[in-house]
């Protein structure tokens, strides 16, 4: 399914999902999260825990015990340029928790406000339906331990305040080339999607900047020599 099928199940959609708008007003006008922790502290107990996104919806949790973290000082560093730069390109480690950050940035822009409303926000994985279905999966985890919010929307799909989010492998690029207002352009482990797909995607991604200006964040833990992301890398800044 394309996003031009699905701007016609737009309405369907709507109905279907079980999710009202108002349980969604306590993440309005918050910011994403307060990066002066005294500052921090003191709004926190202003507000009896209602002070960010990050701390409404739960903080990550780390991998091996289960514990919740604050948000890191690299991270911080991403958030920054984000806020003046729309296309950014992160070669990483393993478990630094980066496509967490994207997702839950992702899912704070769709509900802060109405800006994105009627727009569209892709996520392109490697060739494989499965981690498409994940990232999803995910985002609508990030709803459900604190605020009991649950979602029937296809395994590939979510709906976040008139925003539209969908996950596609690699291979299916071709479903994303005719979108009407895309907006946010996140390609998660780049470096290992199949040559022709990198540069595919990359073309598609980079044909939407003239026409509505959107995110486009290349994301990866390092594969191959010579890879896209390397060449990536060692292009001459504009």
């Amino acid at each position: 399914m394309t996003f031009k099928d699905l701007q016609k199940l737009t309405t369907t959609i709507q109905k279907n999902n079980s999710i009202k708008p108002s349980e969604f007003d306590k993440l309005k006008g918050l910011p994403f999260w307060i990066w002066n922790q005294s500052e921090h502290k003191r709004i926190d107990s202003k507000t009896k825990g209602k002070c960010c996104f990050n701390h409404i919806i739960g903080l990550p949790k780390d991998n091996k015990t289960g514990k919740e973290n604050r948000l890191f000082d690299y991270q911080e560093l991403v958030y920054n340029i984000l806020q003046n730069h729309r296309r950014l390109w992160i070669l990483k480690a393993t478990g630094l928790g980066i496509s967490e950050f994207f997702l839950r940035y992702m899912a704070c822009l769709c509900l802060r406000d109405d800006i994105y409303r009627n727009s569209q926000f892709v996520i392109v994985t490697g060739p494989n339906w499965d981690l498409s279905k994940k990232l999803i999966r995910r985002m609508k985890q990030l709803f459900e331990t604190k605020l009991d919010i649950y979602f029937d929307s296809k395994d590939t799909l979510l709906y976040l305040n008139g925003v539209t989010i969908e996950s596609f492998p690699s291979h299916y690029v071709d479903s994303f080339r005719s979108l009407n207002n895309p907006k946010f352009l996140f390609m998660d482990e780049f470096d290992f999607f199949l040559k022709g797909q990198q540069e595919e995607t990359r073309a598609v991604a980079e044909r939407y900047i003239a026409k509505s200006n959107p995110y486009i964040i290349l994301v990866s833990t390092p594969n191959m020599p010579e890879g896209l992301m390397q060449t990536i890398e060692q292009e001459p800044e504009e």
